[in-house]
């Protein structure tokens, strides 16, 4: 009996940690991006804009299972890479956006610069689940000279009962508009 009663109490305070840490894990903020990253940002470059384009990433923070009788939650990390090896990215916006279609968050203040081969991430708690089922980012990008296209996909992570699920979803362009 001593012995259930411990592992219960063990389980009780696993569990209030685990809820503690979670709260913690809340989505990234608009501004924190800038703070997080910042050796992978450069100077916005002062020449005029000669490229730019767009992409749409779909991501799953919750998934419907058993005709939609049971959900799955997943954390999702966005991240943006500059595939170029010489000339920085220039993000204008990043965006997330609900099952609706309407904007949930906003993570860019004012346009930011990425390094020759460098990495942003947005990251959404599991706990956040205000994207639902449809869920997407939009990232606008540009450049001032030619450019290797960006890299852009989103990683979810999540669990249901025992299994565990990793997968990812890429970015696809939708807008591109070449030298200006």
């Amino acid at each position: 009996m001593c012995h259930i009663r411990a592992g219960c109490i063990f389980l009780a305070i696993l569990a209030c940690l685990l809820t503690v840490r979670m709260g913690e894990a809340a989505a990234q903020a608009a501004g924190d991006l800038e703070h997080n990253f910042a050796n992978s940002l450069t100077a916005v470059p002062s020449e005029p804009i000669a490229v730019s384009g767009a992409f749409y990433v779909p991501v799953y923070s919750s998934v419907s299972m058993s005709q939609g009788k049971l959900r799955a939650d997943f954390s999702v990390t966005l991240s943006v890479h500059n595939a170029s090896e010489t000339r920085p990215l220039i993000l204008k916006r990043i965006a997330y956006f609900d099952t609706s279609g309407k904007m949930v968050e906003s993570y860019l203040k004012s346009p930011v610069a990425l390094k020759p081969f460098s990495t942003v991430e947005v990251s959404i708690a599991t706990t956040d689940t205000r994207g639902g089922t449809g869920a997407n980012f939009v990232v606008d990008w540009a450049a001032s000279g030619e450019i290797a296209e960006p890299v852009v996909e989103a990683l979810m992570v999540g669990g249901v009962g025992a299994g565990h699920y990793a997968f990812i979803s890429q970015g696809r362009p939708v807008k591109l508009l070449g030298k200006n």
